[in-house]
């Protein structure tokens, strides 16, 4: 299997009142090594105009070297970063244009949420009454006029995050970068906070580059997501094509659960699984034992006395409930079923597994 990049929708529309926004951001075959540790391997990748990209993937996949190359605190071996097709590999970062929200907020302490949103501006000599009226706009903005005379400490993680992402909009960048934003916040903030950086990100029509090693966040909120892995890039798509049509495993055990499925190879393009002969999705491997990966709701289930499967676990997930079954060759797989349907299926019971007759994905069957 080999990484594909999806077509790209076209741009989500909004009123562009930064300056710059809709910028074209571009990575052309960036390299990057910190001594033996390959952080990017010939990283290609382009964010398109006023769209939120996600830069998916785990812990020290290359997202966040990419980001800080964009924003100038960090310079590749080799390759270019271009932003509306002029090469800024070189500039430095004051003059990039970039507005940056990192995971740890980074306020001043001894600054009100206004001072600090307006340091920036501050720093350009912007004079006074224009940097605090610009500094009150954007409070209201996020929503946090009521609080623009408090000092950090006065204010909860999610209202810090605020005032920094108002903050990173205050110099009108032409591209937004959020580097784990929401990691450090409680749940329940992190699902508002999210909603509410897509809303402003979608009115302001700013290119907006968002690492996340969060698959929910990523899906949610991104136009497209792009997934890394040890500094290459696997696939880039909408998050709907990348979670019904991952181009590779790694792709498709990353984002979202995967059961896989012992196969046989059944000709050049198809497999033999669970008693049905599918075609492959993507490149059948040329050799070793294959197994499909398949989503749990693509699993198909039925009691049945006469059934090889058992179910083996039962979590209820509201309207849905995952079952965990075990078939006669021993593999465990997870499977999706309707809360009402499940209720027939209890833990123990035999069963009939099945798949839709559509294309799968196959992979070599890994080494225990």
């Amino acid at each position: 299997m080999t990484a594909t990049t999806a077509p790209t929708p076209p741009a989500p529309a909004g009123p562009a009142t930064a300056a710059g926004a809709g910028a074209t951001v571009e990575f052309r075959g960036l390299h990057r090594r910190f001594g033996a540790t390959v952080a990017l391997e010939g990283l290609d990748l382009t964010a398109r105009p006023g769209e939120l990209l996600a830069l998916l993937g785990p812990s020290g996949c290359g997202k966040t070297t990419a980001l800080r190359m964009l924003a100038g605190f960090e310079h590749p071996d080799a390759g270019e970063v271009l932003v509306d097709g002029k090469d800024i590999t070189g500039v430095a970062a004051h003059r990039r244009g970039t507005g940056m929200v990192f995971q740890s907020y980074s306020l001043f302490p001894h600054l009100t949420a206004a001072e600090n949103v307006a340091f920036g501006l501050r720093m350009r000599g912007t004079g006074k009454t224009q940097r605090q009226r610009r500094a009150a706009e954007l409070l209201d903005l996020v929503g946090l006029a009521h609080l623009a005379g408090r000092f950090p400490h006065q204010m909860s993680g999610g209202q810090q995050q605020r005032v920094a992402l108002a903050r990173a909009l205050a110099l009108q960048p032409r591209v937004l970068l959020l580097d784990e934003p929401l990691s450090a916040l409680d749940a329940k903030v992190r699902l508002a906070l999210r909603e509410e950086i897509r809303r402003l990100q979608q009115d302001l029509g700013i290119t907006t580059l968002f690492v996340t090693h969060d698959q929910e966040e990523a899906l949610s909120m991104a136009d497209r997501v792009a997934v890394l892995r040890a500094g290459r890039l696997e696939q880039v798509a909408a998050p709907a094509q990348l979670y019904a049509r991952p181009a590779t495993a790694f792709v498709a055990e990353f984002v979202g659960t995967m059961s896989r499925i012992p196969a046989a190879r059944s000709g050049t393009d198809r497999v033999q699984v669970l008693g049905v002969r599918l075609p492959v999705d993507g490149d059948l491997p040329a050799d070793g034992e294959l197994d499909v990966l398949v989503r749990p709701e693509a699993l198909r289930m039925s009691a049945d006395p006469r059934g090889t499967a058992t179910v083996m676990g039962a979590s209820f997930l509201g309207a849905t409930t995952r079952l965990t079954v075990r078939l006669a060759d021993g593999t465990e797989v997870k499977a999706d079923l309707p809360t009402d349907t499940a209720a027939g299926l209890p833990v123990g019971s035999p069963a009939t597994v099945a798949l839709p007759d559509r294309p799968v994905l196959v992979d070599r069957r890994r080494t225990p």
